[in-house]
């Protein structure tokens, strides 16, 4: 097992991708710690979890503030003791309008869920990790944060924020033992997000959702969207020490939409 007695905590995990990484993890030997706003979803994915024979906790909680944040990673180490990983998944896409009709509030709550709260969350588990001498963050990004796409700048900033974070605590964290990488996924028409950007886009434009995604699709080199399930197993990937050596980067994990 790639993750055998490694603790995970993956927030965002009660459904998409946070879902469909918790469960690849605690196939693979992790115990996981799954967090979320709400509590209805996470208690579904530890049950699926448990009904597989995996080892799960999860826990309420706002990774935007900081008290959210230290429930966490205090219910983690309550739970199993330890934190080996941190994936930094959950995320919002916040408002689909020009820069100019962004509210500034509405900034901020983007900024605040997709960027703050790995900067909160990291910096909570660095020292348990540092003394360990090993441990593994994984920032979820988007493609977002590498194409021009209009109206999403709050989100396609946030998401560009972390690749930079990324690199950074790389840099600061490799000569203690920890590694730092950055997953970008393409567009997955399964999750709640992407359902939610077609739905808003086919209101702006008066179109038809299904056909705007199609056309989107065509852009990809591999002519289709990603599943979960693919943009899971790259996570594993990451996290595990068959990439021991990698850190600092960033995974497209996109059918070909973007090249650095």
């Amino acid at each position: 097992m790639l993750l055998k007695d490694q603790v995970a905590i993956i927030t965002g995990g009660g459904r998409g991708l946070g879902r469909a990484m918790a469960r690849r993890f605690a196939a693979e030997g992790a115990r996981v710690v799954i967090t979320a706003r709400t509590s209805h979803e996470l208690q579904a994915t530890a049950k699926e979890i448990e009904a597989a024979g995996g080892r799960v906790a999860y826990v309420a909680a706002d990774v935007a503030r900081e008290e959210g944040c230290e429930t966490i990673v205090r219910a983690a180490q309550q739970a199993f003791g330890r934190v080996d990983i941190l994936v930094n998944n959950a995320g919002i896409f916040g408002p689909i309008k020009l820069l100019e009709e962004v509210t500034p509030a509405e900034w901020d709550q983007v900024i605040a869920i997709n960027l703050r709260g790995p900067f909160l969350l990291s910096r909570l588990v660095l020292a348990e990790m540092y003394q360990h001498g090993s441990g593994v963050i994984l920032n979820i990004s988007s493609i977002s944060a590498k194409l021009a796409l209009q109206l999403q700048a709050p989100y396609s900033a946030s998401k560009a924020g972390l690749v930079g974070l990324t690199r950074s605590l790389a840099a600061e964290a490799a000569r203690k033992g920890v590694r730092v990488n950055c997953l970008v996924p393409g567009p997955v028409p399964e999750t709640a997000m992407s359902q939610y950007i077609g739905k808003e886009l086919g209101a702006r434009f008066n179109a038809d959702p299904a056909k705007l995604s199609a056309q989107f699709f065509e852009g990809i080199l591999q002519g289709r969207p990603q599943t979960a399930d693919e943009i899971a197993s790259a996570a594993l990937f990451l996290v595990s020490n068959q990439a021991s050596a990698i850190t600092g980067q960033t995974l497209n994990v996109d059918g070909g939409m973007a090249f650095y």
